[in-house]
């Protein structure tokens, strides 16, 4: 099997005045808390405590028109949370921006990897 020495990893940021409203780290957070329907299990599946999680939630629902995590507090009903219908296009959005740019960065890419260490 051939290993992957070399990758290009576009990084996004999208600004909010100061403020980081989405990046790897926040689209990840929205991608596992679809995958799981919990914001403590996609903390837990990223390595950061809940009161991390929460707060990156917080942030990113207070920079959009509308939250982007829909939660709702465990108990008897047992809670949960998942991507409002504007979580899910900012979710989508964001990987086309990511696609996007790959393809626009791969003829470059391949010059750079003729000139990296093997």
């Amino acid at each position: 099997m051939l290993e992957k020495r070399h990758q290009l990893r576009p990084r996004f940021r999208v600004m909010s005045n100061e403020t980081i409203a989405l990046g790897p780290g926040k689209i990840d957070l929205l991608r596992l808390v679809a995958e799981t329907g919990s914001i403590s299990e996609a903390a837990r599946k990223m390595g950061m405590s809940y009161m991390r999680a929460w707060t990156l939630v917080q942030t990113m629902n207070r920079c959009f028109t509308s939250d982007l995590i829909l939660s709702a507090r465990g108990g008897k009903t047992g809670g949960g949370a998942r991507l409002s219908a504007l979580g899910r296009r900012i979710l989508e959005l964001y990987t086309e921006i990511e696609t996007s740019s790959m393809k626009a960065a791969a003829p470059a890419w391949r010059q750079i990897k003729n000139f990296l260490a093997r």
